[in-house]
């Protein structure tokens, strides 16, 4: 298991937010915390530290107002850790390349690649080609339904109907180099991990793939390691003392090396 940490940014702000909260009308989210640092400040601590990779995700769609600030936030980010980062965040394969030239190690996408709740394969193809297998992430942020995990794009805010299980993961292990999944209804939360999905997830293994959603203590991240059978990455937001929480980044990083 390796930590994955990650700067969200919203708004031209590193800010941990409540994942189901967000909306493009008004760039509005509820907030858990707002950093008075930048994304770059974060970005260094991590390289100083020497952990890699962490994400980078641009919150606010492409067409907001608000998405330039939020845009030079993240280059910023990548230029202070260069190699070191994902980033994420309404990339597609026009805009991919800026992201990768100004230090990313991969690009992260999700609501490029559906297209009226399905995948698009012609859309994965195109971006796969633009940037190379080994440089994409495949974003896979899911909701628990009736039957299921169903994954959700555009900033969370749509349901597809493409089920998150081992299908799914053979066909677009074929397109990537990782997978992020984003567990959205206890994202942002600090309530406990979603223990089915993480076990679903840790069943397969077929990628390296990071958990994100809930991770609150450090009994969490032990349950984690153990539904993941060590096979899962994690990513902790809200729960860390860099934004407010009360679990160490650093003991957290010592834990997931102690294998």
């Amino acid at each position: 298991m390796e930590f994955r940490p990650c700067i969200d940014i919203h708004n031209g702000h590193v800010k941990q937010i409540v994942g189901g909260s967000l909306r493009d009308a008004g760039d509005a989210a509820q907030e858990n915390f707002v950093a008075e640092q930048g994304a770059a400040y974060y970005a260094g601590l991590y390289r100083e530290a020497g952990i890699r990779g962490g994400h980078v995700i641009l919150l606010n769609a492409a067409d907001s107002p608000r998405y330039a600030d939020t845009k030079r936030q993240a280059l910023a980010a990548l230029a202070a850790y260069p190699g070191g980062l994902q980033a994420g965040g309404g990339i597609t394969p026009e805009t991919a390349g800026e992201f990768l030239e100004a230090g990313a190690s991969h690009v992260i996408v999700t609501s490029y690649v559906f297209r009226e709740g399905r995948i698009d394969y012609d859309r994965l193809e195109r971006m796969r080609d633009a940037v190379g297998k080994e440089r994409l992430v495949l974003d896979l942020s899911c909701r628990k339904t009736g039957d299921g995990y169903r994954v959700v794009t555009d900033r969370w805010q749509r349901e597809t109907r493409e089920r998150v299980g081992e299908p799914l993961l053979e066909r677009l292990a074929a397109y990537c180099d990782e997978f992020l999944v984003h567990a959205v209804d206890v994202e942002g939360r600090a309530q406990g991990i979603e223990g089915e999905l993480a076990a679903l997830l840790g069943a397969w293994g077929g990628r390296p793939m990071t958990y994100a959603g809930g991770v609150h203590s450090y009994e969490d991240l032990e349950l984690l390691k153990k539904l993941g059978r060590g096979r899962l990455n994690v990513t902790i937001g809200s729960a860390l003392d860099l934004f407010g929480g009360n679990l160490s980044w650093r003991k957290v990083s010592e834990m997931c090396k102690a294998n």
